[in-house]
């Protein structure tokens, strides 16, 4: 018996070390979120970042509002439900990465509309936004507060390595306006800088 302990050590020792450089991990999806009696249901296997289907299902809206599914380029990392635009109805929202190492994040937003249609909220691209795109690199991370969006990310000074950001890091705050037509878009209100 006592021959098989150092086995097993090794073996522990090598899954502890596959593990530290192992790439995060992205569970299958499928949950329910609601405000009241409204929401939405998010199914999705979360397999492929090229081809990844998700399908959401309105919960308490409208019979004209049905389940749709939804094609992503990406990877589902969390979901969450809120009011986002104060009009008393829940708008749902999806943090997506489009790599496996969960670098690269972006935010997939569905808006009620009293109820009886839904629209898309788009989130600008922070690598046009010259005010606050200086040392972003990725690494996002997304959450809601208030009906405000908020992203946060590690600033890259020059030189920095891929896994060491030395610049502190930058937060970003975010309201729903009107966008193109029928939608909506995420306006930026206010940014900050922490060491």
């Amino acid at each position: 018996m006592k021959s098989g302990y150092p086995y097993l050590l090794s073996l522990l020792a090598g899954l502890c070390f596959l593990t530290a450089g192992a790439q995060p991990v992205f569970n299958r999806i499928d949950t329910t979120m609601k405000i009241g009696k409204v929401g939405y249901r998010v199914s999705c296997r979360n397999k492929s970042i090229t081809d990844n289907p998700a399908t959401i299902t309105p919960i308490g809206m409208d019979a004209e509002v049905r389940p749709f599914p939804l094609p992503l380029k990406g990877r589902i990392s969390g979901t969450q439900v809120d009011d986002l635009n104060g009009d008393g109805y829940p708008d749902l929202v999806l943090f997506v990465f489009t790599d496996s190492n969960a670098v690269n994040g972006s935010v997939i937003c569905i808006m009620s509309k009293g109820n009886k249609s839904l629209a898309p909220c788009y989130l600008p691209d922070i690598a046009y936004d010259p005010k606050v795109n200086k040392g972003y690199k990725g690494h996002d991370t997304f959450s809601l507060l208030e009906g405000s969006l908020i992203q946060r990310f590690p600033i890259f000074n020059p030189g920095d390595s891929t896994n060491n950001p030395t610049g502190g890091t930058r937060t970003l705050m975010y309201q729903v306006g009107k966008g193109d037509g029928s939608g909506f878009k995420f306006n930026r209100i206010r940014f900050y800088d922490t060491k």
